[in-house]
């Protein structure tokens, strides 16, 4: 593979950007800022907008610059209810799979590293281990297509959960959650790991929903 060129560079770059939440909801910006944030030309920075407006991600309006688009709370509502039931379902199949210790590592560090993360209150870190599990729990379920679907719909959750990172309940709920859903794989109870996830999904809903809705990001 060669070199990214200049529009897949500007693409990556706008979406971290955004998925960090360094582009706020709501915000306008001019090409010209942000060639200058990128240190690169306007074409680029142009046609890295329109691909991420198909994306649902921007809006580019013409002669007025470049909004980044609000974080819907429907939407949010939308994706995580196809989230949960896939996750679900890939927990149940990752329990099913009788996995051996060594093979759940990658859980057991993302847990490790999630805590710790609350410990320090380092959110940032946190929401990076908690991201990997998630990114884990589908893999170990086994289903290809199962994870293309989660991974289309994952950078929009990582969106509405940078922006509300900082204003959201200290995650320590969350984290019993993840160990259960581990303890329940680890056990080969496909049942529990289900009920566990899909009842850890269902809360995470309610609150960045509740969360967006009062704040109206």
């Amino acid at each position: 593979m060669g070199a990214p060129s200049n529009v897949e560079r500007a693409t990556a770059a706008l979406r971290q950007l955004i998925f960090d939440g360094e582009l706020a909801p709501g915000s306008d910006h001019l090409e010209t800022e942000l060639a200058t944030r990128l240190g690169m030309s306007r074409t680029p920075v142009r046609e890295a907008a329109l691909m991420l407006q198909a994306q649902g991600l921007v809006e580019v309006r013409p002669r007025r610059g470049i909004r980044i688009s609000p974080v819907s709370a429907q939407d949010m509502r939308d994706i995580y209810d196809i989230l949960t039931e896939l996750e679900s379902l890939a927990a149940a199949r990752a329990a099913e799979a009788r996995y051996c210790k060594a093979d759940l590592q990658t859980l057991a560090d993302a847990i490790r590293d999630m805590e710790a993360g609350v410990q320090s209150d380092d959110l940032r870190a946190w929401a990076k281990a908690d991201d990997r599990f998630h990114r884990e729990l589908v893999r170990l379920g086994g289903n290809p297509r199962l994870c293309m679907i989660v991974s289309v719909m994952r950078d929009q959750v990582r969106r509405a959960r940078a922006t509300t990172l900082f204003i959201r309940p200290k995650p320590v709920q969350s984290n019993a959650d993840h160990r259960a859903v581990y303890q329940a794989i680890a056990n080969g109870d496909a049942a529990t790991a289900h009920a566990a996830h899909h009842a850890h999904r269902r809360a995470a809903r309610d609150m960045l929903v509740a969360l967006l809705e009062k704040h109206q990001f």
